[in-house]
């Protein structure tokens, strides 16, 4: 800058004084700016969040189908921006060179992480250890039964599309885990986190992460070795039970303490450090023995649920969950290839509607059999029926990454996540139209 006001002051004449005014505003052109560092996708994503969020709540939309349509317009793997911005070496790992206002994704993912951590601590707040063990073993039958009903079927309905076995396989898992992040903050946005049927759900949601990463764990063992690795399986569901048993028993008698200990120093930056702690301390300790980042926050939001300053917890800590939630779905849009959705769109359809009507079923034939209020069996099964996200992706990339599956099911499960995404607040919607003529039967 201080280069060009030294043009402008000592140049020969009108010619030298109109290259410095252009070489001015060629310094500023939007289009020509670094998009290609962290610091401006984050403020790109920022303050399109900030759009986003008025918008939709001025046309009364949930949030969440505003970030995902925003990432998927302004990411690396965009066609809009084509024209308008150079190529970029530094976009999605998976992707090569990149087109977009969004390139830094690698970065992007590690604060989309952090969001779904944050997400998750604190809707465990909203959940007490008495709540959890009135729900747990109605949320491991059911749970577990609608997501392997929803497994079979999708890869019989995938091999009969034409899909070979390995690609069957992954598709069928991805398919069969309901995304956490979406419904935790589509259930935020409709007011239902604190009812009944919304305790179910979550609990349901813990059951499948931990599931999700007993299927990652065999498939991985598949696409290494051709075989599943049985012991590394029970590894997983010894090493989950022994976490929450240890949370509900020792944790629940020693960190509420402490907690309460810090909020009596009456400084809520202490406090909210101190929670933050808790929580990302116990991501970590998840994520060290194997275990979903997102089973561990959730915990930790427990444990901070059982002191006596948990709602002023609460408080300090969502504004900042906030915005990191709106990273995460705004990147998880850009993420995706939307030029790729002529390709594949007859199959992602015809997957939609075999994993959502599975998964709806399977939840709700699991409640009946346990003999669970109809409107809460009802209402549970609509909200868990459709979203597919983040472990869906995980999953899918395991086996691209191994080599052992299509390329094009990475672009495939990114299309089935946006549309499941956009589906989800609506079916949640059509539920409460539904249910009440149901129940009335």
């Amino acid at each position: 800058m201080q280069n060009i006001f030294l043009q402008l002051g000592t140049g020969n004449g009108e010619s030298s004084i109109e290259d410095g005014v252009w070489n001015l505003v060629d310094k500023i052109n939007p289009l020509q700016m670094p998009h290609d560092t962290f610091v401006t996708d984050l403020a790109v994503i920022m303050i399109l969040a900030g759009i986003v969020t008025l918008a939709f709540f001025k046309i009364r939309q949930p949030l969440i189908i505003g970030y995902l349509f925003a990432g998927m317009l302004i990411g690396p793997l965009s066609p809009l921006w084509t024209s308008f911005l150079p190529e970029s070496g530094t976009g999605g790992d998976a992707h090569g060179g990149s087109i977009g206002i969004l390139s830094d994704i690698a970065a992007l993912n590690v604060f989309a992480e952090i969001g779904v951590i944050l997400l998750l601590f604190v809707i465990g707040i909203e959940f007490p250890f008495a709540k959890i063990r009135s729900i747990g073993k109605v949320a491991i039958l059911v749970g577990s039964l609608g997501l392997f009903l929803t497994l079979i079927v999708v890869f019989y309905a995938s091999t009969l599309l034409g899909l070979g076995f390995m690609d069957s396989l992954f598709i069928s898992a991805a398919l069969s885990i309901s995304s956490t992040a979406i419904i935790v903050k589509v259930l935020e946005e409709t007011g239902k986190i604190k009812k009944e049927s919304s305790i179910l759900v979550l609990g349901i949601l813990i059951v499948e992460d931990v599931i999700a990463v007993i299927l990652i764990a065999s498939l991985e063992s598949i696409a290494l070795a051709g075989t599943v690795s049985i012991e590394g399986a029970i590894a997983v569901v010894v090493v989950a039970t022994i976490l929450i048993v240890g949370t509900f028993t020792v944790g629940i008698r020693t960190v509420p303490k402490l907690i309460d200990k810090v909020a009596s120093a009456e400084n809520r930056e202490i406090l909210l450090l101190s929670v933050l702690g808790v929580c990302f301390g116990y991501a970590l300790l998840a994520n060290i023995v194997g275990l979903s980042v997102a089973i561990g926050a959730f915990l930790a939001g427990v444990l901070v649920a059982e002191s006596k300053s948990a709602e002023v917890s609460k408080i300090l800590s969502s504004p900042i969950k906030d915005m990191f939630v709106a990273i995460f779905f705004v990147s998880v849009g850009a993420l995706m290839d939307v030029s790729q959705l002529e390709n594949y769109i007859f199959i992602a359809i015809a997957l939609i509607a075999v994993a959502l009507g599975m998964k709806l079923g399977g939840n709700l034939l699991g409640n009946i059999m346990l003999k669970q209020p109809k409107p809460k069996s009802l209402r549970s099964a609509f909200t868990l029926a459709a979203p597919r996200g983040e472990f869906s992706i995980v999953i899918v990339k395991v086996g691209v990454d191994a080599g052992v599956v299509s390329a094009f099911l990475f672009p495939l499960i990114g299309i089935i996540a946006i549309i499941t995404a956009f589906i989800t607040p609506f079916l949640v919607k059509a539920g409460d139209f539904v249910i009440p003529k149901l129940v009335r039967k």
